[in-house]
């Protein structure tokens, strides 16, 4: 007998055996059962297919969905939200502005729950008389204005995910609702009294630090402990170097794409000082900087005068302009080798590089062996 549910694909197929009594109650009832059993199946493979997809990923260890690197810092992430997705568990994701956190929360849903929607709420967005009926939505009349029932974003989420960004923004009151979501998955909307059930996994991320927030007053313990089951930190670009000149070539072949220009990359002085600037703004400051001097940029290369002005003097006021691409290059493996206390295999590791690799390099830059 085929293993299907009504109007979809089969999923394979079983040999039964019914008794002579009532072979037609039999072979009804095992219909039914292989029907529950497609669909388990059709879920399972979808799961697995999904997960083979984010190894995949994770494999060429400086992609992951929309999120570029390769550094340590980020592939311990790369393999945290394997696991992560996995389950339905809260995550929060802390982080500068511009570290990347929308983006790994859409890979966390993409993963787990990509048949159902994504719903973002920016919740220092809304001011405080408008933040529960977002969330929440109201009834018919429930204040002034509410001329008709609106569902809120909770609801809109069903079987999805709701990404609840800059969470520490959230007032007091409706972190009281939020926290009853998050414990028995129910809610009211604003003026109604019906409890209303959904199924959502919850992602929230703050650039704040709610610890201290907490000190203050501004956020409630539980509602932190209830978010916080899985912690996940988004590293600032400063953390992450080795990945500046990844990233921004990512950036240029994209802009590529998009318009009828062919820029090849950045020259030797550009590297640098992009390798050197400290990126306040993080990636999101990059890819800004690399739109800037792409539209700027004339020949194969950007160059310096392509980019912006800001930037060249931030480099200049630290005292840069004398330090060359060279130099840069020969500080890194110089500080991994210190970091491993001169052990070279190890440092060959953490570099990804091979061992025969890492003495040429000693050997070029005139770093001693015995370091």
């Amino acid at each position: 007998m085929p293993i299907t549910k009504e109007k979809e694909p089969m999923v394979g197929a079983a040999i039964v055996g019914v008794s002579h009594v009532d072979p037609e109650r039999d072979l009804k009832m095992i219909s039914l059962l292989l029907a529950q059993v497609a669909g388990a199946i059709r879920r399972a493979v979808l799961q697995e297919e999904q997960l083979e997809a984010l190894r995949e990923m994770a494999g060429a260890k400086w992609k992951f969905g929309d999120l570029i690197g390769r550094d340590k810092k980020m592939e311990e992430i790369y393999r945290l939200v394997m696991s992560v997705a996995e389950s339905d568990a809260t995550v929060l994701i802390q982080g500068e502005s511009g570290t990347g956190k929308e983006l790994i929360a859409r890979q966390i849903h993409e993963l787990y729950r990509s048949n159902g929607p994504f719903v973002v709420v920016n919740c220092a967005a809304y001011p405080f008389s408008l933040i529960e009926s977002e969330l929440f939505g109201h009834e018919k009349g429930a204040f002034t204005g509410a001329i008709r029932t609106r569902k809120g974003s909770f609801e809109m989420a069903h079987g999805g995910t709701i990404f609840l960004d800059e969470i520490g923004e959230l007032p007091l009151e409706a972190q009281v609702k939020l926290l009853r979501v998050i414990q028995f998955k129910e809610f009211q909307r604003v003026g109604g009294e019906n409890p209303i059930k959904v199924d959502v996994c919850i992602l929230a991320a703050t650039s704040k630090d709610l610890r201290e927030e907490i000190e203050k007053g501004n956020f409630r313990e539980d509602l932190y402990y209830r978010l916080n089951v899985i912690p996940l930190r988004m590293p600032p670009l400063r953390e992450r170097v080795s990945d500046v000149l990844l990233l921004a070539n990512d950036f240029l072949s994209k802009l590529n794409e998009r318009s009828k220009k062919n820029v090849e990359g950045l020259d030797a002085e550009c590297q640098r000082i992009l390798l050197k600037y400290q990126w306040p703004g993080n990636v999101r400051e990059l890819e800004n900087v690399l739109e800037h001097a792409f539209i700027l940029a004339c020949g194969r290369k950007i160059t310096t005068k392509d980019l912006p002005e800001y930037l060249k003097k931030a480099t200049e006021e630290k005292g840069l302009t004398g330090e060359s691409l060279e130099d840069i290059e020969r500080q890194h493996p110089l500080k991994i080798l210190k970091e491993c206390n001169g052990n070279k295999n190890l440092a060959a590791k953490r570099l990804r590089i091979s061992r025969s690799t890492l003495y040429r390099k000693l050997e070029k830059y005139g770093i001693p062996n015995s370091i």
